[in-house]
């Protein structure tokens, strides 16, 4: 069995200590939703940390206040903004499609909690669709950039949620059952993990590290947006964490996120989950953190990729 990965940092650990004395010099970077919370915080770190880092974000003039900010508080590697919605299997496209030359880390950093009940054009479950769907086609889409890179690093942000659910794979869609926003959150977030897991199992010749990680609870975000259009969520759901950790800010939040772009001490490490900057140890009931044994599945990961790129080719038809 292979050892747990600790490292000197933890829930209290900020984005900047983790990467101090890391030089990306030379190294791109994507950080998806990196106009809003973590993304900011994890953007931030990596371009004081000097690599040329792109924010994919749906809002361009909130991404380019952003840029302007990072740059005038770092004077570190150079920010640059670009359009990207999860939502749109185009803007999807059009972002692979304009990307040039390698890239040494993405960062799959945006999402929706909670949505009320939401079809994209192909009929998909937004968050379903957001959440997973749209960073699977983008970081399927930019494999050839990151195997170029060599080492390149891909950390998907998941969430402690993931622990409510599994992925439905009778019913993903939620064609056939009523909706419930929550057990679409949680299989989502369960499907980020499981994507962690084949997408390492695939790339690692191509040396391509790919892991997943819960940011922790976290203050003064976007994320639950939309939790007051629902009914509450179930007693036992704490949305972006429940660490056994107060409320984190996004300085702590963006950590383990960049713990896992940036540090030399998970160098080669894949297909695994983080919390608190050291990976997670299997979840216990009752207990609000861990990982789920469905979600590291080997079995539902490598159904999980082919389901997803059933749905995506038939949303191309």
């Amino acid at each position: 069995m292979t050892a747990r990965i600790t490292t000197p940092f933890g829930a209290r650990s900020t984005a900047a200590e983790v990467v101090a004395g890391v030089d990306l010099t030379g190294r791109r970077a994507v950080v998806t939703g990196g106009s809003s919370g973590i993304g900011v915080e994890t953007a931030r770190a990596l371009a004081a940390a000097n690599a040329e880092v792109t924010l994919a974000v749906r809002d361009l003039e909130a991404g380019r206040k952003v840029a302007a900010d990072i740059t005038a508080t770092t004077g570190g590697g150079r920010v640059l903004v670009a359009p990207l919605d999860l939502a749109d299997q185009g803007s999807v496209t059009a972002f692979v499609a304009g990307w040039h030359g390698p890239l040494h880390i993405l960062v799959a950093n945006a999402g929706v909690m909670a949505a009320p009940e939401t079809r994209t054009p192909e009929g998909w479950e937004l968050q379903f669709a957001v959440n997973h769907l749209g960073h699977f086609a983008l970081t399927t889409g930019l494999h050839d950039a990151l195997s170029a890179a060599g080492g390149a690093r891909v950390v998907v942000v998941s969430s402690v949620g993931h622990v409510n659910g599994e992925v439905l794979f009778d019913d993903i869609g939620f064609d056939h059952h009523p909706y419930d926003a929550w057990a679409a959150y949680s299989q989502s977030k369960t499907a980020n993990i499981l994507f962690a897991v084949e997408a390492a199992r695939r790339w690692a010749a191509d040396g391509i590290s790919v892991n997943a990680l819960n940011p922790g609870r976290i203050a003064d975000t976007n994320l639950a947006r939309h939790i007051g259009e629902i009914s509450a969520a179930p007693a036992s759901f704490e949305p972006s964490g429940g660490t056994g950790v107060s409320v984190k800010n996004v300085e702590q939040g963006a950590a383990t996120s960049v713990l896992l772009a940036a540090s030399p001490l998970v160098e080669g490490v894949t297909g695994r989950y983080f919390e608190d900057c050291e990976e997670a140890g299997p979840h216990r009931p009752g207990v609000r953190r861990g990982v789920a044994a469905y979600a590291l599945d080997p079995g539902k990961a490598a159904r999980l990729w082919q389901v997803s790129l059933d749905m995506l080719a038939a949303g191309r038809r």
